[in-house]
């Protein structure tokens, strides 16, 4: 069953991008204005809810970077 469902949404600029988080899922998306990022927001909820479809199975890549070095 589909419906509207209200979510708060945290928004901060990082550089020349805009940054808007959900607060209930960890879903997060960028623009290049606060109401781009808030649009763009709106469609990865929307995906993010949307019902699972037949897909490949993903690749799984191990990889090894290195931390802490400045």
């Amino acid at each position: 069953m589909k419906g509207q469902q209200a979510f708060s949404a945290s928004v901060w600029q990082e550089g020349e991008w805009w940054v808007a988080q959900a607060l209930e899922v960890d879903v997060a998306s960028q623009g290049e204005s606060a109401e781009g990022a808030l649009n763009n927001l709106g469609e990865a909820l929307a995906l993010h809810f949307e019902d699972p479809g037949p897909t490949t199975a993903p690749q799984i890549h191990r990889i090894e970077v290195e931390v802490g070095a400045a």
